[in-house]
């Protein structure tokens, strides 16, 4: 047994939609939906495979930036709970990854919360590769 299977037995994943939960926002999703961000399957890659943007990827995709920043997205768990890491999978993204990722939480009934929803940051710039793996506690 992997060390992610462990933890899926261990705990419920609060992201999951079949719980409600959603993304409810991305800066830019154009090569691949950000919905794809929380599909609780394997993720897949279907050779041929193509759609109206480009080449079909099982993942969030947005597209190179020309202007200073980085592209984000917020989901809105299912329930309420207490967090006990995250996982982050670049499966099948090669070339087209990013090269790292933050991530933040906070508490709040909009929407879509805001600048002022009172983002905790929970980890620092994590450094990532393509197709791959990783869970943070």
């Amino acid at each position: 047994m992997s060390l992610f299977d462990d933890l899926r037995s261990q705990y419920i994943n609060l992201a999951q939609p079949r719980l409600g939960a959603e993304v409810v926002f991305a800066t830019d999703d154009f090569f691949a939906d950000k919905a794809r961000l929380i599909d609780p399957a394997p993720p897949v890659f279907i050779p041929g495979k193509y759609d109206e943007n480009g080449k079909w990827m099982d993942g969030w995709e947005s597209r190179r930036k020309r202007i200073p920043g980085h592209d984000w997205c917020v989901i809105r768990l299912g329930v309420s709970g207490l967090v006990a890491g995250f996982e982050i999978d670049t499966a099948h993204f090669t070339g087209n990854y990013p090269p790292g990722a933050e991530i933040e939480v906070c508490r709040s009934d909009a929407a879509v919360p805001g600048d002022d929803a009172g983002w905790i940051k929970v980890t620092g710039r994590l450094a990532l590769k393509g197709d791959d793996r990783i869970y943070v506690p």
